[in-house]
């Protein structure tokens, strides 16, 4: 099976990191979006908010690759 990362379009809210890997683990987003934000917020200097930024930025889109 040939899985590939991407942002989501279908399950996105800001920019569809967390929803693309969501759907790259077969889980539903909003779960993969509440465990990045107590991350986010429990973390020293909030790491998780730079993590966020640089996926936005490499992983591309999923219309950019084609639909799995």
């Amino acid at each position: 099976m040939n899985k590939k990362l991407y942002r989501s379009i279908a399950n996105k809210k800001i920019c569809g990191v967390c929803g693309g890997i969501a759907e790259y683990f077969d889980l539903d987003p909003t779960i993969i979006r509440l465990l990045w934000i107590v991350l986010s917020l429990f973390s020293a200097a909030f790491p998780g908010i730079l993590a966020y930024l640089i996926c936005a930025l490499i992983m591309p889109q999923q219309n950019q690759i084609g639909n799995p």
